[in-house]
């Protein structure tokens, strides 16, 4: 008995770097993941930076190009409507998803696309939904305030940034859960998959939709 369980650790443990198709590369590695929290987290004080500024526990915001734009920007009657909308600075509702980008890129193990695909789905809407939407935004508030902010800028660069480098993951992790449903066509199945709880089914269809890396 407990050499079965060894052998069966052991093979799990050896499929972890597994790449799922569509790429040639596990979107799931922790080199993949890494950088993408550390943008993330250099996004999250920046943002903070800016909410501290609207809180006004600091004087002024930072810009070494446009002056005083940036104030005008987080002061306008733009980020004041969010502010109602959110209950708190929209610079603060930055920091939070892109926390929530670091925290959700970082949890999970490197084969989460199939073990764990509420996470890798959730991960997925706080870093594209979201960050389209923080991009419009920012696009919006020059437009409309007639003001750039540099710090909004660069936030949205990284968001735009955050986008492309999380996209492989969830794709891949939704046309599994998509193979899962093709294949089975039974809910239960497709809801323990998406919760993570292994079945016969979903195993079956995953050893199918991975090559082994080298």
């Amino acid at each position: 008995m407990n050499s079965q369980q060894t052998s069966s650790h052991h093979n799990q443990s050896s499929t972890l770097h597994a790449w799922p198709q569509p790429w040639d590369y596990n979107p799931s590695a922790w080199r993949q993941r890494v950088p993408l929290c550390l943008l993330a987290m250099v996004a999250f004080f920046i943002a903070s930076y800016m909410g501290l500024y609207q809180w006004r526990l600091i004087d002024s915001a930072w810009d070494p190009i446009f002056d005083d734009q940036t104030a005008k920007v987080l002061d306008s009657n733009v980020s004041e409507r969010m502010r109602r909308w959110f209950l708190v600075p929209d610079a603060i509702f930055g920091a939070v998803a892109y926390l929530g980008d670091a925290i959700f890129g970082l949890a999970g193990s490197t084969r989460r696309w199939q073990y764990r695909p509420w996470m890798v789905i959730i991960f997925g809407i706080d870093v594209i939904p979201l960050g389209i939407v923080s991009v419009i935004l920012v696009i919006l508030q020059g437009t409309v305030v007639g003001s750039w902010c540099f710090l909004c800028l660069v936030t949205a660069l990284i968001s735009l940034i955050l986008i492309y480098m999380a996209y492989d993951e969830v794709w891949s992790c939704l046309l599994y859960l998509h193979r899962v449903w093709k294949e089975t066509h039974d809910k239960r199945v497709m809801w323990k998959t998406f919760w993570g709880i292994r079945t016969p089914e979903a195993d079956s269809v995953a050893e199918s939709f991975i090559t082994l890396a080298n």
